[in-house]
């Protein structure tokens, strides 16, 4: 599986998306459309974003119990989006509902993967909010492994655990590391971070870059600076 940079397109709008989408007219990037947008245009944005050549990570985060998971996640499958998720934390059943509910008739589907800990939580959040005592490096490689045991394609988790997915969960397991920022960038709200040059040493397979890029002064040229430090 290839390197790539994935821009998180968070948009409120269909026309926002697609005006900032013309301005890349050399390369197609690969494209996560998150709740934000999907809510705001629905399934035709897949549709229109995927026409124009773009690879798309609908990037939802199911969890519910296991039947309305893999229900819907049946209906997902038919945008035909290249990789989608859900949150580990859902269970093993409930990921293995998923990729039943995912897999067409034909046996094709997208790539799957599970939310480890979101990169907004570290270890004092995870702690008071969520009940957690244990180390956060254990609990996403815990979870990693809970995917992995149900025949999920891979985890997205921080570019910090990216390199110890792969050694608990083997290399061909897909690592998906949003929380990436320039060394010279804001690091708004992410608690745990790495440049792109970094997440590439460390192994991860797929960065995922929202706001370096939307909102950044020339968006083409920071798209163009991430392939650059993560991909070439």
């Amino acid at each position: 599986m290839g390197k790539d940079v994935i821009i998180a397109c968070d948009f409120s709008s269909k026309e926002a998306c697609l005006s900032f989408l013309d301005k890349f007219t050399e390369r197609k990037p690969y494209v996560k459309i998150g709740m934000e947008l999907f809510y705001a245009a629905g399934p035709e944005i897949v549709k229109e974003i995927k026409k124009r050549g773009h690879k798309i990570f609908l990037d939802l985060k199911l969890h519910d119990i296991p039947n309305t998971v893999k229900k819907s996640m049946s209906v997902l499958s038919g945008l035909d989006v290249d990789m989608t998720n859900l949150h580990a934390a859902g269970t093993i059943s409930m990921m293995e509902a998923a990729l039943e509910g995912l897999t067409r008739e034909d046996g094709t589907r997208p790539l799957l993967i599970a939310v480890t800990q979101l990169t907004s939580t570290d270890q004092e959040r995870m702690e008071n909010d969520l009940l957690i005592k244990e180390p956060i490096d254990k609990v996403v490689m815990h979870y990693a492994s809970n995917a992995a045991k149900a025949g999920l394609d891979g985890v997205v988790c921080s570019p910090l655990e990216a390199q110890k997915v792969h050694e608990t969960c083997g290399e061909k397991f897909l690592t998906v590391t949003p929380g990436v920022r320039f060394a010279d960038g804001d690091k708004g709200d992410q608690k745990r971070v790495m440049t792109p040059e970094q997440a590439k040493k460390i192994g991860s397979d797929y960065i995922v870059v929202g706001r370096p890029i939307t909102a950044a002064e020339d968006p083409v040229a920071a798209y163009n600076r991430c392939v650059s430090e993560f991909v070439d």
